[in-house]
């Protein structure tokens, strides 16, 4: 558990572990999400890639991808079909 002071401008300096931990430098976008009672802070883009995941979520399956290999045989056919163009 960390603490931080909000300063009289509504600032809050993230502690260097929490920063660190979820790669937040200078300028990352952060979101506030209430619950309840409860604020929560998150990495905006780390949110966008678990929100991007999951829309996506079968899309392998469907498309036939089991393993790596799969993907990049996908993305070879791909390159030699955008070659012939």
């Amino acid at each position: 558990m960390e603490l931080a002071r909000i300063t009289s401008k509504g600032q809050v300096t993230i502690p260097v572990g929490i920063r660190k931990k979820y790669g937040l430098t200078e300028g990352s976008k952060v979101l506030f999400l209430e619950d309840g009672d409860r604020v929560y802070m998150m990495n905006s883009t780390m949110m966008a890639l678990a929100e991007v995941q999951q829309a996506f979520a079968g899309a392998a399956a469907e498309a036939g991808l089991t393993c790596e290999e799969d993907v990049i045989q996908m993305m070879k056919d791909y390159r030699k079909r955008s070659q012939k163009k």
